[in-house]
């Protein structure tokens, strides 16, 4: 590893773990400032922390990768999550924040539900936990994965050395400072990502000759690489542009918008979140198209295409630039996996632990427990991301099916419509859920194609769950009106 930049990611490491340290000693005394910092997230910090812990990897290797292989073709998944998290932002984040406050201070997103419904017997909580931390524990070995990745691809370091680096790490930060911690360090990540999305694609496609060689070199390998349609069907269009759905059913995200200060900071939160997301996300795509240039104009040997950014990264610029770079892929990585690990440990923690178990614990057992939980994930996750042939695309893209799937209509009904039940809550989590796992795992084909190839299984999934909540809910007696109530009175003040 060159000096250089091996003192520019040693300063990251330790600015991520001063953070931890400070967040530790600020907000860690009870369980909901360790998992949500007590409610009170400025709009830049809740919008940044939001983004950064969406994106991960992704952002920075498996977008760029994607495009580079594939053109703008696969520029369609970047459309549909820029239009999801809009979507987002609408329809979830204002109802949520006073929602899952007026619900007794709800903290996680089964919590949430239990409260909603009035889910005495408990099987709403039960079931929402179980899909959180399989499908977290999926999702946070796609983030280690990419870690192990980078160093490898990076410094020439074994692919294990990085992933357990990687994750000891988010874990120590994660583990001592709480949603403060993790909140605060995604505030900076995302600032580092967001500089670095803006700075390579420009230098990459400045170093080619501009955007007219740039297009020549890309064109030189493919015709039809600035062609949207090229090579995809409608069916493929329609599977990218469904990844938007995914927003409305991803816990480590929504979990920010109940963290935020107030429901009156949502649209400075919204503005903010999807400025930096537009940006990244041209930015990335960028990186794709001028890495593709670059390399070919070059002649370089690429055995990775998800690796694309840290070449150019490498090659591009001074040692002590290419290790802020190169921290900003480990700053994708790490906010991401933090997030799932807390969300993760924060449902093992209050929804299994504090219900069953110790109901009457204290408020410094349960952050302990918290904190044994997030190490026990984490660990769990480093086992899962020892193949490294795995890719990120495809594994990010599972979980956030599972995600999308489970939680999505449920969570968008449960907001909007009061005729909703407990009984269909739980039939709209078990049937999308359930529809995912039987797209990915159960051996059948469509048109000759595994169903996970012809159609992405967050589709299948959602409209199984939205029809199962609705139809099952008509069936059924409402909530009482008791928590509607609070909450429109809540809005009103707002």
């Amino acid at each position: 590893m060159n000096s250089e930049t091996a003192i520019s990611l040693g300063g990251y490491f330790v600015l991520m773990l001063g953070i931890g340290l400070y967040a530790w000693r600020k907000s860690t005394s009870n369980v909901s400032e360790f998992m949500l910092g007590g409610r009170n997230l400025p709009p830049a910090v809740a919008a940044l922390s939001a983004g950064a812990s969406d994106m991960s990897g992704w952002m920075l290797m498996g977008l760029p990768g994607a495009v580079y292989l594939a053109g703008f073709s696969a520029v369609w998944i970047a459309v549909g999550l820029t239009i999801g998290a809009w979507a987002n932002y609408r329809l979830v984040a204002p109802r949520l924040r006073a929602y899952t406050e007026i619900a007794d201070d709800a903290v996680t997103i089964p919590d949430y539900l239990e409260k909603r419904f009035g889910d005495r017997n408990r099987n709403l909580r039960v079931i929402a936990s179980l899909v959180i931390v399989v499908f977290f524990t999926l999702y946070t070995s796609a983030g280690l994965v990419a870690g192990g990745k980078l160093f490898e691809a990076s410094f020439g370091y074994d692919y294990r050395f990085g992933l357990i680096l990687t994750a000891s790490v988010v874990v120590l930060y994660t583990l001592f400072g709480g949603f403060l911690a993790v909140s605060l360090t995604d505030f900076v990540q995302g600032c580092i990502m967001f500089i670095a999305l803006v700075l390579v694609p420009i230098v990459a496609i400045a170093a080619v000759g501009g955007w007219s060689d740039t297009q020549a070199a890309a064109t030189s390998i493919d015709p039809d690489y600035f062609d949207w349609f090229a090579g995809v069907s409608t069916l493929g269009i329609i599977s990218s542009l469904a990844w938007g759905l995914g927003y409305f059913g991803q816990p480590h995200i929504i979990v920010r918008f109940m963290a935020v200060r107030s429901v009156k900071d949502m649209p400075a939160t919204r503005r903010i979140g999807m400025s930096w997301m537009i940006v990244t996300v041209i930015g990335a795509v960028l990186c794709g198209i001028g890495g593709l240039a670059y390399v070919t104009q070059n002649s370089i040997a690429l055995a990775d295409p998800e690796t694309i950014f840290i070449v150019l990264s490498q090659t591009l610029f001074h040692p002590y630039i290419a290790g802020f770079l190169l921290a900003a892929i480990l700053a994708a990585i790490m906010s991401t996996i933090s997030s799932q690990l807390l969300v993760s440990s924060s449902s093992l923690t209050e929804d299994f632990y504090k219900t069953f178990y110790r109901n009457s614990a204290s408020q410094t057992e349960l952050v302990m427990v918290g904190r044994v939980a997030t190490l026990a994930v984490a660990i769990v996750a480093v086992f899962l991301a020892l193949d490294r042939s795995s890719s990120i695309l495809s594994l990010v893209g599972n979980a956030w099916a599972g995600f999308g799937a489970a939680f999505g209509p449920v969570i968008l009904l449960s907001l909007h419509w009061r005729r909703m039940t407990r009984q269909g809550a739980l039939a709209g989590i078990i049937g999308g859920a359930s529809t995912v796992l039987v797209w990915l795992f159960v051996p059948f084909t469509i048109y000759g194609q595994a169903p996970s190839d012809a159609i992405y299984e967050i589709i299948p999934g959602f409209i199984v769950s939205a029809i199962l909540a609705v139809a099952v809910s008509h069936f059924g007696k409402p909530a009482p009106a008791t928590l509607e109530k609070n909450f429109s009175a809540m809005l009103a003040q707002q």
